[in-house]
Parts: structure tokens; sequence; C-alpha cells
């Protein structure tokens, strides 16, 4: 088992920067793919990126595409998320979430382990 905490969301005006993380304790960090998903309020969760084990595959939303990075430490056992340009439409409550496997990873059911979730608002 894993227990993951998030930090690092807050306030910041249309076309700033923000960077979260994901801290991980528990079983080998290594060992799990990694995701990052949002939900905004009265919409579904939805994924945004997610990077594999040793982190040298990554995989982005098309909404996040070339404005978001997803990286990991496997030393420090965290996972970071630096968002760019962001918009007021990337405003949610951002979740990470560990899987097991390392395929599918766009999927929110092939995730085990949830964090508590981060607010990122953007302002206008």
């Amino acid at each position: 088992q894993v227990q993951l905490v998030e930090s690092g969301g807050g306030l910041v005006q249309a076309g700033g920067s923000l960077s979260v993380s994901c801290a991980a304790s528990g079983r080998t960090f290594s060992s799990y793919a990694m995701g990052w998903f949002r939900q905004a309020p009265g919409k579904e969760r939805e994924f945004v990126a997610a990077i594999n084990w040793g982190g040298g595959s990554t995989y982005y939303a098309n909404s996040v595409e070339g404005r978001f990075t997803i990286s990991r430490d496997n030393d420090k056992n965290t996972m970071y998320l630096q968002m760019n340009s962001l918009k007021p439409e990337d405003t949610a409550v951002y979740y990470c979430a560990a899987s097991t496997v390392n395929s599918r990873l766009r999927e929110r059911k092939m995730y085990r382990y949830w964090g508590q979730g981060t607010q990122v608002t953007v302002s206008s």
C-alpha cells in the first residue's frame, strides 16, 4: 500500500505558473506508475498527465499538452506537475494517483491509490 499527499496548490492569475507535488510513503515508490487527475465543480474527474515507473514515458491530456510537465524523483518518493500558461479552465482540485500497472494510464480505473487533492484556482 502507498499513501499519497499532494501539496503546492493555490491561487494564480491566468498566464501564470504553479507547481504541485505528490509525496508518497509506504511501498517502494518506483514500483508504481503515477498520474495526475483533476476535478472541477460539477464535472467528472479527468485525466491530466501520467508517468511510468521509471519516468521514461509520459502522457498528457490534449488540453494540457505543451503547458504542463509531469516528472518524478524516485529517490525522493515524489512526483511533480509543473503547470505553465495557466487558464481559468484549469481551475480544479488536483489529485495524484498510483497504479500498480504500467499501461492504460489515462484511465481512472487503473489507479488503486489516491491522494486527498489540492486546490488550484486560476483567476482571469
